[in-house]
């Protein structure tokens, strides 16, 4: 099952995009190509090239989710001087468009916990640039932040779907145990360098809510017909601890980034 199934709309509105600071640092790693290709993979609704399109000749956005890639379509429609190819498959799955392809930037966003993670680096080893990047990026969720706003806010959903984090309807989240860099160290992408971005991001109850139906921990599925009543409680919450409607979230941002040697 589809962890983010029904999301799709949620997820285009209400998902926190990728930092300016990233923007920078990935334009960047390709500053020296005549026709960079990007290949983002696991894309959602195409934050990462909507952020990142005018940097690049072509982008391939690769998504399992139909809802998602739909979402993804619309961003990026009509972007000028780009191809943008879309590829509804699982990352593992990703064939390139044509013979001699290759992508020199590879983007990974708030996706690589989802996939075969070894037999996915092992594929991008054939299909990128001898000089490419690949970037695993990502930051916490409101399940993982700590202040007082999000703390209850995690402690109501537990009321509603248990107190173990969910990962969609009848599944319940894997904790990553081990870092991304000692993966991307077996490898062919073993060069790695790590960039921390701090971000504060500013909320308010709708935009709050609308973010936690774009999630697998509380997807409106999961409340199921006590949906109504899990949102009006989880509004009086919010309005309770915002300051003139505002909710205040600081997180980090981190951005790897790894090379062949």
């Amino acid at each position: 099952m589809n962890e983010f199934a029904e999301t799709a709309p949620y997820y285009a509105t209400y998902r926190p995009g990728i930092p300016d600071a990233a923007v920078r640092l990935l334009t960047k790693t390709v500053a020296d190509r005549q026709h960079p290709v990007l290949l983002d993979l696991g894309s959602g609704t195409g934050q990462v090239p909507v952020a990142l399109h005018q940097t690049f000749a072509e982008i391939d956005v690769v998504e399992r989710d139909a809802g998602m890639l739909a979402e993804a379509d619309k961003a990026l429609a009509g972007l000028p001087d780009t191809t943008v190819r879309l590829h509804n498959t699982a990352a593992e799955q990703f064939t390139p468009p044509h013979p001699g392809w290759s992508a020199d930037l590879v983007t990974i966003c708030r996706a690589f916990h989802w996939m075969d993670q070894p037999a996915v680096l092992s594929l991008l080893d054939k299909c990128t640039a001898q000089d490419a990047t690949v970037t695993v990026m990502g930051d916490g969720s409101l399940w993982t932040a700590r202040s007082p706003w999000t703390d209850a806010l995690r402690t109501l959903i537990q009321e509603y779907t248990g107190t173990d984090r969910k990962a969609g309807k009848d599944k319940t989240y894997a904790a990553h145990d081990r870092p991304y860099r000692e993966i991307l160290a077996e490898s062919a992408f073993a060069e790695t360098e790590k960039h921390t971005i701090p971000i504060e991001r500013i909320w308010n109850p709708e935009t709050v809510i609308g973010y936690l139906y774009s999630t697998s921990f509380a997807s409106r599925t999961l409340f199921g017909e006590r949906v109504t009543e899990f949102e009006e409680r989880a509004q009086a919450l919010l309005a309770e601890h915002a300051a003139d409607g505002v909710l205040i979230e600081h997180a980090r941002f981190d951005v790897l980034l790894g090379r062949r040697p």
